[in-house]
């Protein structure tokens, strides 16, 4: 069954990322910007005529009224398992060590698209998504990261504590981070191949979870509130980590 994408970055990211489309869907009175002209474009090379629609039909094809007068069916992206991420680090460049961003119990799928735009962004190789407990790449993650989600590497694992515990025996450090952790973010050494895992917003990391961890890291905070969410506290540890690595980026990333 085809998955509906919407908004104007995210139906245009997953054209760029090569997903194929099945279906365009537009409002009639739908303004125009290069973004709705490049999208219309690539549809119509894939051989597919964009359809005019009401903007009632649009809602209840994406189940909500912020669609930007746009949806899009696209081809279900199929996740790939642990030996493509064992192919991702030992393909990952000397100058950039392998990055993998896990999500331990991560629900929200506003926190799951905001941590993929900052993982895009900071190269990271792989985001790991367990099958349970985990929000999936819906619609909805993928509109939070303004279709970032469409170019991140995403690995789907059945057993989170078992995939950290393999990423250690490939000589990554395995880091959670942790309000609670023994070591701050600007002191840790994140110039090493790492997995990074952030846990759920309420709870954080499971116990097993940490017991997988080498560190459990902190972010240095000044103010009243004892705790920043998981989506800005994993964003400021992925920045800490391009910040010590000089920002040299991999020209081509996976």
């Amino acid at each position: 069954m085809p998955e509906v994408l919407y908004g104007r970055n995210p139906v245009l990211e997953a054209l760029r990322a090569g997903r194929r489309l099945r279906r365009l869907l537009l409002a009639p009175d739908l303004s125009q910007d290069p973004r709705v002209a490049e999208i219309v474009g690539a549809a119509r090379v894939a051989g597919v005529s964009p359809q005019v629609v009401p903007r009632t039909q649009l809602g209840d094809v994406a189940h909500t009224e912020h669609h930007q007068g746009i949806a899009a069916y696209f081809d279900v992206r199929q996740l790939p398992g642990m030996e493509f991420l064992r192919r991702l680090i030992t393909e990952a460049s000397s100058t950039w060590p392998p990055l993998v961003l896990c999500l331990d119990g991560v629900q929200d799928p506003q926190n799951l698209g905001s941590l993929a735009r900052t993982a895009e962004a900071l190269g990271v190789h792989a985001m790991v998504l367990p099958k349970h407990r985990t929000a999936p790449a819906s619609a909805a993650a993928v509109k939070a990261s303004a279709g970032a989600l469409e170019h991140l590497q995403l690995v789907r694992v059945v057993n989170l504590a078992q995939t950290l515990q393999e990423l250690a025996d490939a000589g990554l450090m395995v880091v959670g981070l942790d309000q609670e952790g023994s070591i701050q973010s600007d002191q840790a050494d994140l110039r090493q191949p790492l997995a990074i895992v952030v846990g759920s917003e309420g709870d954080g990391l499971r116990q097993l979870t940490r017991r997988r961890c080498h560190q459990l890291v902190s972010i240095p905070m000044g103010g009243m509130v004892a705790s920043l969410n998981a989506a800005v506290a994993g964003s400021i540890l992925l920045y800490e980590v391009a910040r010590q690595r000089e920002f040299d980026f991999p020209t081509h990333r996976p």
